[in-house]
């Protein structure tokens, strides 16, 4: 992730020589640390490894600020790129090479860096903490970080190796050196031993002084780069570089440096006696690490190679020392590449900041893929590049042989059998090109390789090397390609024709889907045809297709809100956004086709969605509850039988016994039925709305808040055990998912939004399901968007990779801000990253790259929302105008029960639907006679003509359920219940107009019912369905007066008692049949006992009782 922190020296210009004023009488930056005590990591070397690691952990600290840098470097120069040696000969600036320019120095916060160049440390005093320097002067530090490097390697033993012209390959003064001597000795012979990859560039780096007559290349084997390449290959690099201009002996040992008079190089004997004339020589047959200062300081050595020996988290022999580059010997192995190196400052940047929130990490074999371009010759070897020379390092654990005792004995007798490794070779001379894969006998792995002069296929194949990938297609194609079939536009395929060939989907299926108006976008397609939905690699065809049929169909696709807007919902987020508009009728007036119009229940829950993104206030308020889609009305989940469901937050499943205790006390108290969710908490089914309050006081009076289940928001961020307990864990999954969860609750989005974290890739968390998700590695966490469960199941795509735990909150404030900015109403994150031009590789440039230029935005207005957080339960409780809307009728106090219960393995719950609606013509019902009747006070409805959505009433009379309505200066009434489902619901539908019309939209399945005109009470979105609807009006007396029929004959046609679901009326029930055979209660089934036999238990309630446990 990209960040603005960077270290720190001061603003001058930089001179060779110490800086002034450090600590402890060394020299350092004019900036010290004003915080609090932080620790002092010194660094001895500003090579790339020691730049890498102050980097990272720079970045890595940038929150937390534990640590203050002092780094130590003998050369007089900043950190340069040691790689990029030979271009030094082009250009000769050295400033070219500085991996940061000098301003890069000066720009995190003070302290955080002193420098120190050409000073050099003598001694190490681990028993006082304190390193000494060439001047005479300390340097006090808590953690020594060695990364001193290595030095290029001299032949001693060879006479003449100390004359004027003899040359190493390694520092800019060496290249400076070489440059002046090289100007004395134009036209001559110049001469690099060593044909390995520094040997080489070396040459390169001769040939470009053009002092020289002629280059040429000693190399001791019979090829070059032999430590990279096999015969075949550098052979075949070797004619190449002749090619260019380069002499190149084989086989031949320098024995001997012949001098003039002066000590000056004026040849080179063989050791087989053979002589050849030369003024300059340059060694490149390489290095050795620099641990002489840690050997007098007593640290453990490598013997034999040399090194500083560390473990995996590259800790020395002593306390609060690490060694990490070319010094450090891990497993008796020194390392000459730099990504080893930078790989060590990786870990230990990582461990030193992450660990407190994370596990360690580990310090593992590394990857020695090399990549380069060397005298305009492309090579490249990737992996276990040797293991048919050397056998396999480590073959994939399902590709691992064992040994029986019939492979022991024909060792015995046939010697050691052949190394379990094919290898396909390909070589053409004509373009010099040489490839050679080496893949498990049965072809099913790839081990490793080379390359010479084609090497694109380089980025693909070092993945699956590391991943230890299965491969799906035959070696050969890694050599020959697959074939080629059909073409990417699909016009001249059959609609047989099989297009995806993971869900048999044909082009026919996906052209009938647009031509039906069943899909008008590429996400369409993929979730009604699955199309694209398996490997994905069918895309490109899908999407020519869709695009060619909608295109011969002249057709647009239009993802508007409703008839009421000619805008998006990203588009309306966008307008109300940059208009600041806080009301319903003011997004009308500015962006809405009739200015007048009360919208209806499309886009209201959308525009109150945005309003609590934008500005979070409380969902009950009068501006916005009736915005409020049918769960939010009362913070609750709508039950079948108008119960609510009440979930308390418990962030990451992770809670104590005294809040379980609080939880089981509430659900016997109010008779709750319960049951744990999928998001790992408990759910309490049944309450009743007039309840609500006082179940919400005792859980908030425990220690709970909102869970916001009800919401269109963040739901849960699940979790493993991870390090917590788990063994195998490597991640505090439980950690990370509870700060996540306390993060996003109750933010408002799109739709409801899930999140996972797994403490290792075991995934027991399940996180690659989710909305987002992170899965933790030993380098931090990969995080995983767009995946969900539900009717349309989708992974989730990796997004970042190996991210450190400080940088994921970031990561993910970018991803969800943008998410809600820019999705379509009611589309989850999946649909949303399906449909998002450029998919996922689009996602990452705009999150990790800032692409748009959008980043700190979506930071800062997600800290904002972060910031404006309140409990939703615990403002209701303390709002005496929310809590009256907490009660089944507005007329009366008295309760009726809508549907009948029944026990249920022990719990109580409401008896399933009846299998019919209710088909009687309500609409049209003949009531012998009607009288105005008073039913409930006009003050009731105060400010209704102000409100979004009017107010309503639930009314009871005699044994029936009425609902008023006043909306737009019109009164209006009907039968609350539903007839689809025989709920008696109405009253908290929301209301929507066209024009004059007005209908009520039932909060459980959307069906809509006219309430005035000359269709009142029919259903607009099924003809089966009808409701009463009755002439209301308001009176001087200050009341609602309702034109009704007698009581007993209103209660005949509409009583509660008689449309209450009963027990039976659905049939026989669902496992009956399946009961039989299992025995009541699944008293059959393996290890269960019967229910009746359950154990008592005693409720908690007003007089102090708790549950027996």
């Amino acid at each position: 992730m990209s960040s603005n922190l960077q270290p720190q020296v001061p603003g001058e210009e930089i001179k060779p020589g110490p800086v002034e004023g450090g600590h402890g009488g060394v020299k350092g930056s004019e900036n010290e640390s004003h915080g609090g005590q932080r620790k002092k990591v010194v660094i001895v070397g500003l090579g790339m490894v020691g730049i890498s690691f102050i980097e990272k952990l720079i970045k890595l600290d940038a929150k937390r600020r534990e640590y203050d840098i002092i780094v130590i470097g003998d050369e007089g120069h900043l950190a340069y790129n040691r790689v990029g040696l030979t271009s030094f000969f082009q250009h000769r600036k050295v400033e070219n090479l500085y991996l940061n320019p000098k301003e890069w120095y000066s720009a995190c916060p003070p302290g955080s860096l002193n420098y120190h160049l050409n000073t050099k440390v003598t001694e190490i005093h681990p028993e006082h903490k304190l390193v000494s320097c060439s001047s005479g002067e300390t340097v006090p530090y808590d953690i020594l970080v060695l990364a001193t490097g290595s030095d290029a390697l001299l032949p001693r033993h060879t006479p003449g190796h100390d004359a004027a012209g003899v040359f190493v390959y390694r520092t800019i003064e060496d290249l400076q050196k070489l440059i002046g001597y090289s100007a004395q000795k134009k036209g001559t012979v110049g001469v690099v031993v060593g044909g390995g990859l520094l040997g080489l560039e070396a040459a390169k780096a001769m040939i470009d002084l053009e002092a020289f007559e002629k280059v040429k290349l000693i190399e001791r084997n019979r090829w070059v780069l032999s430590r990279q390449l096999d015969g075949d290959a550098g052979g075949l690099v070797v004619e190449q570089v002749r090619g260019l201009g380069l002499d190149v002996l084989l086989s031949k040992r320098v024995g001997k440096i012949e001098v003039t008079e002066e000590n000056a190089v004026k040849g080179v004997v063989f050791e087989d006696g053979e002589k050849m004339e030369c003024s300059t020589i340059c060694f490149a047959i390489g290095i050795k690490a620099r641990d002489e200062l840690a050997r007098r300081a007593g640290i453990k050595c490598a013997d034999r190679g040399g090194g500083i020996v560390v473990g995996e988290d590259l800790r020395t022999s002593k306390e609060d020392i690490y060694a990490i580059g070319e010094c450090a010997s891990w497993e008796n192995q020194t390392f000459g590449l730099i990504a080893p190196g930078i790989e060590m400052a990786e870990v230990l940047s990582f461990n030193l900041t992450q660990a407190k929130v994370h596990s360690y990490r580990k310090f593992k074999r590394p990857d020695l893929s090399t990549k380069l371009k060397l005298l305009g010759v492309e090579v490249a070897s990737f992996g276990d590049f040797f293991a048919d020379r050397d056998g396999p390092k480590h073959l994939p654990i399902r590709a691992g042989r064992k040994e029986g005792s019939l492979d022991a004995l024909r060792k015995l007798t046939d010697g050691p059998a052949p190394p379990p490794v094919k290898a396909l070779t390909y070589k053409d001379p004509f373009q010099a090109v040489y490839k050679k894969y080496l893949f498990t006998v049965d072809g099913k792995y790839l081990l490793g390789g080379m390359m010479i002069g084609d090497t694109k296929d380089y980025v693909k194949l070092v993945p699956m090397v590391k991943n230890q990938k299965l491969l799906d297609v035959p070696p050969s194609q890694f050599i020959l390609g697959a074939s080629k079939e059909g073409d990417d536009g699909g016009d001249d395929l059959e609609d047989d024709t099989q297009i995806c060939s993971c869900h048999n989907v044909t082009k026919g299926d996906v052209v009938n889907t647009v031509k039906d108006g069943t899909c008008k976008s590429i996400g369409d397609v993929k979730s009604c045809t699955k199309a694209g939905t398996g490997c994905g690699g069918c895309m490109p065809l899908v999407t020519s297709i869709f695009n060619s049929t909608m295109k011969s169909m002249g057709q647009e696709v239009k993802n508007h809100m409703c008839p009421h807007f000619n805008y998006s919902r990203a588009d309306l987020y966008n307008i109300i956004s940059v208009k600041k508009l806080k009301t319903l009728a003011e997004v009308m007036k500015e962006a809405g086709n009739d200015p007048t119009s009360q919208g209806c229940e499309a886009c209201k829950p959308s525009i109150g969605s945005i309003f609590s993104t934008l500005y979070n206030k409380h969902i009950m308020d009068k501006p916005l509850h009736g915005l409020q889609e049918t769960n939010d009305r009362f913070l609750g989940n709508i039950q079948r039988n108008g119960t609510f469901s009440v979930i308390p937050r418990v962030s990451a499943g992770e809670i104590t016994p005294d809040k379980l205790i609080v939880l089981g006390n509430v659900a016997k108290k109010y008779n709750l039925y319960t049951k744990i969710t999928g998001g790992q908490r408990i759910d309490m089914f049944g309450a009743q709305k007039q309840d609500l309050i006082a179940i919400w006081s005792e859980l908030i009076e425990g220690g709970f808040e909102s869970g916001h289940a009800y919401a269109k928001s963040l739901r849960t961020v699940k979790s493993c055990v991870g390090t917590t307990w788990c063994r195998y864990g490597i991640g505090d999954s439980v950690g990370m998912a509870v700060r996540l969860e306390e993060r996003y609750k109750s933010i408002r989005s799109p739709h409801k939004m899930k999140g996972g974290v797994s403490g290792c890739v075991r995934e027991c968390a399940e996180a690659q399901n989710k909305d987002f998700g992170l899965i933790a590695t030993e380098k931090g966490f990969n995080i995983f968007v767009g995946g969900n469960g539900g009717a349309s199941p989708k992974h989730s795509e990796l997004l970042a990779k190996d991210v450190p735990p400080d940088d994921v909150v970031p990561i993910l404030d970018r991803y969800l801000m943008f998410y809600i900015r820019t999705a379509d109403k009611l589309q989850r994150t999946a649909r949303w990253l399906e449909n998002l031009p450029g998919g996922i590789k689009y996602l990452r440039e705009v999150i990790l790259q800032d692409k748009l230029g959008i980043c700190a935005s979506l930071e800062a207005q997600m800290e904002e929302l972060v910031g404006t957080f309140f409990d939703e339960w615990a403002e209701a409780i303390r709002d005496p105008e929310i809590r009256k809307k907490f009660a089944q009728f507005d007329n009366t106090s008295d309760t009726l029960q809508n549907m009948e219960l029944e026990e249920d393995r022990g719990q109580t719950r409401p008896v399933y639907w009846a299998k019919e609606s209710v088909k009687e013509d309500f609409r049209n019902t003949k009531w012998t006679s009607l009288t105005w009747q008073p039913i409930i006070e006009a003050s009731h409805f105060k400010g209704a003509d102000e409100a979004p959505n009017g107010i309503s009433a639930t009314i009871k009379r005699g044994d029936t359920q009425l609902a008023v309505f006043r909306v737009k200066g019109k009164w209006l009434a009907s039968q609350q219940m539903c007839p689809h489902k025989r709920s008696f619901v109405l009253s908290d539908g929301l209301i929507g107009d066209s024009n004059d019309k007005l209908w009520v939209s039932c909060p459980n399945h959307k069906r809509n019912f006219e309430l005035n005109g000359e269709q009142a009470g029919r259903c607009q979105n099924d003809e089966d369905l009808s409701i009463a609807t009755f002439p209301v009006e308001e009176r001087e007396d200050g009341m609602v007066y309702l034109k009704l029929p007698p009581v007993h004959e209103l209660d005949g046609v509409l009583g509660t008692k008689k449309w209450m679901v009963k027990k039976g009326e659905s049939g026989e029930g669902p496992f009956e049949k399946l009961d039989r055979r299992l025995g009541p209660n699944g008293v059959g089934m393996r290890g269960r006992k019967p229910f009746e036999a359950k154990k008592a238990v005693a409720a908690g309630g007003p007089n102090g009782t708790t549950i027996d446990w």
